[in-house]
């Protein structure tokens, strides 16, 4: 399974993401969605999976919890919008780590593209895509594209759309 990771579009769609997950199976956002028609763009486009983030209103947060917890060709994986990383976990998040112990765990906010391991919790691999929109201090916006595949993350490739306040580099 092919899986698109974005976060952090606060209300803007860069063309480019439909380029560039055209051959995902699914798309996952985590949160901070900022717009509902950006919700309902990649809905129509691809299954969508996701968490709303602090600056999500109600339809958004009628449509998708703050933790989704999942399994994936035998990959647990924990989504939350605002969950930190290894080492600088957000409060409660690590009990929450520990207890469900996945494979894979999502979280964006930070608009700080990262990719890294806790070996302390079940080696899991930790994910934040950065920023995919125009709001924010990040200086360039960021997607993740990775393979999920009996059991195994792999392939995972990060993706550059070009600087916060230009056009995409499609």
């Amino acid at each position: 399974m092919k899986i698109g990771l974005l976060s952090d579009t606060h209300g803007f769609l860069d063309p480019a993401v439909f380029k560039h997950f055209a051959e995902c199976d699914e798309i996952w956002h985590a949160g901070d969605i900022g717009d509902f028609s950006v919700y309902e763009e990649l809905k129509k486009y691809k299954p969508l999976r996701g968490v709303f983030g602090n600056i999500d209103g109600t339809r958004i947060r009628n449509e998708f919890p703050e933790i989704q917890k999942f399994e994936v060709e035998g990959v647990r994986i924990f989504m939350i919008h605002i969950g930190g990383y290894p080492g600088s976990y957000a409060k409660n998040i690590k009990e929450k780590l520990i207890r469900y112990k996945p494979h894979l765990f999502i979280s964006g906010h930070s608009h700080i593209l990262k990719v890294q391991r806790d070996p302390k919790i079940n080696n899991m691999l930790h994910i934040n895509p950065g920023a995919a929109g125009k709001y924010g201090f990040h200086v360039v916006r960021t997607l993740v594209r990775f393979d999920i595949n009996n059991g195994k993350i792999s392939n995972l490739e990060v993706i550059e759309l070009g600087p916060r306040t230009g056009d995409s580099s499609v």
